[in-house]
C-alpha cells in the first residue's frame, strides 16, 4: 500500500476493541469488473456502528454494518458478495458497476481474529515491517507472518513485491506494506518536479541538502527539508526495502556518503544523477572504499528510464519510471 493509503484501520480496530466496544475489520477480497475499491482494502466497524475506512466508496458499507454488528454478537466470520450497480459505481467515479466480495471477520469471538494476532500486525505496522495476514475460508484458520518460513513464502514474497493482496487456494492473503518513502539527496532544479511527482504516487518525500541556499522552503514549498550531512540524514531518516534513494547533486562530497550510506541497506531502489563517465569515476571510488562490484551494480546510473528526457520535469518522469519499475518487477 502507498502512504496515500496507509491508514490506521487495523489500529482503530484495536483501539475500539481494547476500549470495550468491540469491533470487526471487513476486508475486500475478490472484485470483478470496475469495483469501486481495490482487493485489501478494509473498514472497521464499532459495536456501536462507528466506522473507520471503506470497502466500496459508499456503496455497500451499510449492508457490511450490518453484517458486521452479527458477527460481533455470534463471533462468526462471513464472506458476503455485493454487485455494485452502474448507478451506484457511477456516483464513486467509476464508469460502469463490478462486483465485490468482503471478508467481515469480528475481533475475539469464538472463531473470530484474535486480540494477540491483530495486535502484533499494528506493532509490525508501527516498526515498518511487511506483514501478511492470511485467513483460511474455509476453516477460519490464521497465521500472521512476514514470509520467511512460511509454506507460502514465495507467494507471499510476490504480494509483497506487487502491494498485491489475494487468494492462494483457499487462503486469503491481506498484504501490510509500510508507506513507501524516498529520500532525494540534492535539491537541484530536477528536484522540484521529481518531489511533486513522488508525492502524487504515494511516496513520503524528504529532501536533503546542507546547502540551506539550495533547500530553501522558497525554492521547495511544503516540502519536507533536511540540512543535515547526506549520510547523517540517512542513517536518521531510516532505510528499509520500501524506500527509494536518489543523489542529484553531482558533487562526490555530497552525493558519496550518501550513497554509500544507501549501499550498505537494504532499499529497493537506488539512482545516481550523472553521465557514464561521472559514474565510472563514482565507481572506481566506491571501488577504493571497499565496495563489491555485487554490491555497486545495485545503483541505476545514468537515473532513470531512457526515453530521452531532456528538460527536469522530463527527468524527473523517468526517474520515477525506473523506480516504479524496480519496485513492481523487481
Amino acid at each position: 500500500m502507498s502512504t496515500a493509503d496507509f491508514d490506521r484501520i487495523p489500529e482503530q480496530a484495536l483501539d475500539w476493541h481494547r476500549a470495550g466496544a468491540g469491533a470487526a475489520l471487513a476486508t475486500v477480497v475478490e472484485t470483478w469488473g470496475s469495483a469501486p475499491r481495490p482487493v485489501g482494502s478494509q473498514l472497521a466497524i464499532s459495536g456501536a456502528a462507528e466506522i473507520a475506512g471503506s470497502v466500496s466508496g459508499g456503496c455497500v458499507e451499510g449492508a457490511v454494518v450490518v453484517e458486521a454488528l452479527e458477527a460481533l454478537e455470534d463471533g462468526t466470520p462471513r464472506i458476503l458478495e455485493f454487485g455494485v450497480s452502474n448507478e451506484e459505481a457511477f456516483a464513486v467515479g467509476l464508469a460502469c458497476g463490478g462486483t465485490i466480495r468482503v471478508l467481515v471477520d469480528p475481533v475475539g469471538g469464538a472463531r473470530g481474529l484474535s486480540e494477540r494476532m491483530l495486535a502484533d500486525l499494528v506493532a509490525a505496522r508501527a516498526a515498518r515491517r511487511p506483514a501478511a495476514l492470511l485467513i483460511d475460508t474455509q476453516g477460519w484458520d490464521r497465521r500472521l507472518t512476514e514470509g520467511p518460513g512460511d509454506p507460502l513464502e514465495q507467494e507471499i514474497r510476490s504480494r509483497f513485491r506487487s502491494d498485491r493482496s489475494g487468494f492462494e487456494g483457499d487462503w486469503f492473503i491481506g498484504i501490510h506494506n509500510p508507506p513507501l518513502r524516498m529520500v532525494v539527496v540534492g535539491a537541484v532544479h530536477i528536484a522540484q518536479p521529481l518531489m511533486q511527482m513522488a508525492r502524487l504516487a504515494g511516496y513520503d518525500a524528504t529532501l536533503v541538502d546542507p546547502r540551506e541556499t539550495f533547500g530553501s522552503a522558497e525554492r521547495f514549498p511544503g516540502e519536507t527539508l533536511v540540512d543535515d550531512w547526506p549520510d547523517a540524514a540517512l542513517r536518521t531518516h531510516g532505510l528499509d526495502t520500501r524506500t527509494a534513494v536518489v543523489t542529484l547533486t553531482h558533487d562526490p562530497k555530497l552525493d558519496d556518503p550518501a550513497i554509500m550510506e544507501a549501499l550498505r541497506s537494504d532499499i529497493f531502489y537506488l539512482g545516481c544523477l550523472g553521465s557514464t563517465r561521472t559514474h565510472a569515476k563514482r565507481v572506481s571510488r566506491l571501488q577504493e572504499a571497499g565496495f563489491k562490484t555485487a554490491e555497486i551494480a545495485r545503483i541505476h546510473a545514468p537515473v532513470g528510464l531512457d526515453i530521452g528526457a531532456k528538460s527536469p520535469a522530463e527527468i524527473a518522469i523517468a526517474v520515477m519510471a525506473e523506480i516504479t519499475q524496480t519496485l513492481r518487477r523487481g
